[in-house]
């Protein structure tokens, strides 16, 4: 069969000016002037392509930009699925190119299409020359080149700063023998407010603090030769050096620490202080924290819960990346979670028998944003019996849940809660779920499991999950049939791309012409990610974190982690900007964002971000590794 034509046109000039004419009234080349736009369409050639004719071919180097000046092209994944369509402005090649691989898609002319074909050493010494058209085409890129010199963000010298950056390192340490004297001798010369206390070994053993030298040694009128370990607080809590000033913040927060070790496989490389968080300007997050810690009443939590609007605009602010900002934000979440427990406690007095509450959905998964409902369980200890305790769990369960709804954190809408008894259950129980499901995967089924997926431990007795977790990832590898249902699961969720224009916007309703950023945005890469994990094994349940791991697991290659990280990053950056604008605007912030709203580059960039997405769909679909 013959292959249909694709040619230069001739030499007249006319076409050259028109196509000039084009792109001056095209981002980004309208940001252009005369002259570059004049040189650069010069080095070009006007190609007119037949219906059928293909532009780029699947793995085949790309030698050659073509900016549509008439007609349309659709991109297909090697699998024959079609992941987007350029229209007149818009660019085929540019990816593989600024990427520097071959073409990942095959690209085809669906009518008569007339191009300006411009060689890639023409085009990349045009985004040289000009920054501002460069920064268009800037997401094209591998998201690891990108990052290889990274600029920090305002909001990453914050919150989501790494302890290592903060921390005092080097911290003075004395051995357990050491008399409380000599102890506090080395922190007046030294002037600082701790010592940490290291065995023979250089294991960290406990905590000294300028507290505990007044409340345990000149209160109670001990001696000054008391040894450091009779009065140190013993195998303290500690933070590891790559966990976030956020985490810090919280636990500290909650605790009311003053001092907390950094420590690496139980060894210390630092020591944070309050006043090294001071220095690093969270003060007004941390009142929000502390304030939380403090709260005694679901009255009073819920009028703190309602300031974290503030908070979302001032990290998107920031400069915050978008993981970190979920991060944060669900940092709250699970603070209240706890402080809603203790409240319990007192109200209810002990539990009878040990428990673990978890939180599963974008709470589990450490991804919420301005708008979230609440999904968590109760795990009970094996000696739980219903008729002796479970008047008590169903009470804890209702106030903890109402009062983190009372808060603003909505009653899931599919009972996801453990108000609900199903999900209230013995830790026995809890692996009959996890087995049966996996064993008889239909699609509720499926549905529930990918949902338990995604559990995070909140607070309790952590012990109660740890064996169930490893339990459940080596069950649910080893069943081919279960895979193949999570793949059609994580299939049901597409990208919002439509046939005309680029995007499928929703048709009617209060969101019309809108697309979801949530359900058509976020879902389906968190459901990819669901099933990389699963493939290698691991326990992370963080959306992006599960592709950074997949990647090393070799579940998910360089290039497909790199891509879907940086669409992930696109897309979650969207939704919490447009999230940020409507809290600033005084409206409720929501998923549903107007593609009219944002400029040319920005939805060239998101349409980019959910083709990635579409491909890798397409490749998993078909049971080809995302490459």
């Amino acid at each position: 069969m013959t292959q249909p034509a694709s040619r230069p046109s001739d030499a007249d000039p006319a076409p050259r000016e028109a196509a000039r004419d084009f792109l001056a009234r095209h981002h980004p080349f309208d940001l252009l002037p005369e002259d570059a736009l004049a040189f650069f369409v010069a080095a070009g050639e006007i190609r007119t392509h037949a219906d059928g004719a293909v532009l780029l071919r699947h793995a085949m180097p790309v030698a050659r930009v073509e900016i549509l000046l008439s007609g349309m092209v659709d991109a297909f994944s090697a699998e024959g699925e079609r992941v987007t369509r350029y229209a007149p402005g818009e660019t085929v090649g540019a990816r593989a190119i600024l990427r520097e691989k071959p073409s990942s898609v095959r690209a085809v002319a669906i009518e008569p299409t007339r191009t300006l074909a411009v060689p890639a050493g023409a085009f990349l010494a045009l985004l040289a020359a000009h920054p501002a058209v460069d920064a268009f085409f800037d997401r094209l890129r591998i998201a690891a080149a990108r990052r290889a010199a990274p600029r920090e963000a305002p909001g990453e010298s914050g919150l989501a700063a790494p302890l290592s950056d903060v921390m005092t390192p080097n911290p003075v340490a004395v051995s357990p023998g050491t008399p409380v004297r000599e102890a506090a001798a080395i922190m007046a010369e030294r002037a600082i407010s701790c010592v940490l206390v290291e065995d023979e070994a250089g294991a960290l053993v406990g905590l000294l603090t300028t507290g505990d030298l007044t409340s345990r040694i000149v209160a109670r009128g001990r001696s000054a030769d008391t040894p450091v370990a009779e009065v140190m607080t013993p195998a303290p809590v500690t933070l590891a050096p790559d966990a976030l000033v956020y985490d810090a913040m919280v636990l500290m927060s909650e605790r009311g620490f003053g001092h907390l070790p950094i420590a690496r496989g139980g060894r210390a490389d630092g020591v944070l202080t309050r006043t090294n968080l001071v220095r690093r300007q969270t003060v007004s997050a941390m009142y929000l924290l502390a304030d939380v810690a403090k709260a005694q009443s679901v009255s009073a939590l819920a009028g703190i819960v309602a300031r974290l609007p503030e908070l979302l605009v001032q990290l998107v602010g920031s400069g915050m990346r978008p993981h970190r900002v979920g991060h944060a934000i669900t940092g709250v979440a699970d603070a209240v979670t706890r402080q809603l427990l203790k409240l319990a406690d007192a109200r209810l007095g002990p539990a009878p028998v040990p428990y673990l509450w978890l939180a599963c959905g974008s709470q589990g998964r450490r991804e919420q944003t301005g708008v979230s409902d609440q999904d968590n369980c109760l795990i009970l200890d094996d000696t739980y019996e219903e008729a002796r305790d479970g008047a008590y769990f169903g009470e804890l369960a209702r106030f903890v849940c109402d009062g983190l709804d009372a808060c603003g954190y909505f009653l899931c809408p599919g009972d996801m809660m453990a108000t609900n008894p199903r999900w209230r259950q013995p830790a026995a129980v809890w692996r009959a779920y996890f087995a049966g499901w996996i064993a008889k995967p239909d699609p509720m089924a499926q549905m529930l499991a990918s949902v338990m997926f995604d559990l995070r431990p909140i607070a309790g007795e952590t012990a109660l999950f740890e064996g169930l977790q490893a339990q459940t990832l080596a069950l649910a590898r080893k069943n081919s049939i279960f895979r193949a249902h999570l793949i059609a699961n994580s299939l049901k969720h597409t990208p919002p791309l439509g046939l005309f224009r680029g995007f499928a916007l929703i048709r009617s309703g209060e969101h019309k012409d809108a697309v979801d950023l949530k359900h058509s945005g976020v879902v389906p890469i968190t459901d990819l990610a669901r099933v990389y994990a699963l493939d290698g094994a691991i326990p992370a349940v963080n959306t992006r974190e599960r592709l950074l791991a997949a990647r090393e697991a070799g579940t998910l290659s360089e290039s497909g982690a790199a891509d879907l990280v940086d669409a992930y990053d696109l897309i979650c950056e969207t939704r919490l900007q447009h999230q940020a604008a409507q809290v600033r605007e005084g409206a409720k912030p929501d998923n549903f964002l107007k593609p009219s709203s944002l400029s040319a580059l920005q939805r060239n960039h998101l349409k980019d971000a959910f083709g990635v997405v579409k491909g890798l769909q397409a490749a998993l679909a078909h049971g080809r590794s995302a490459g």
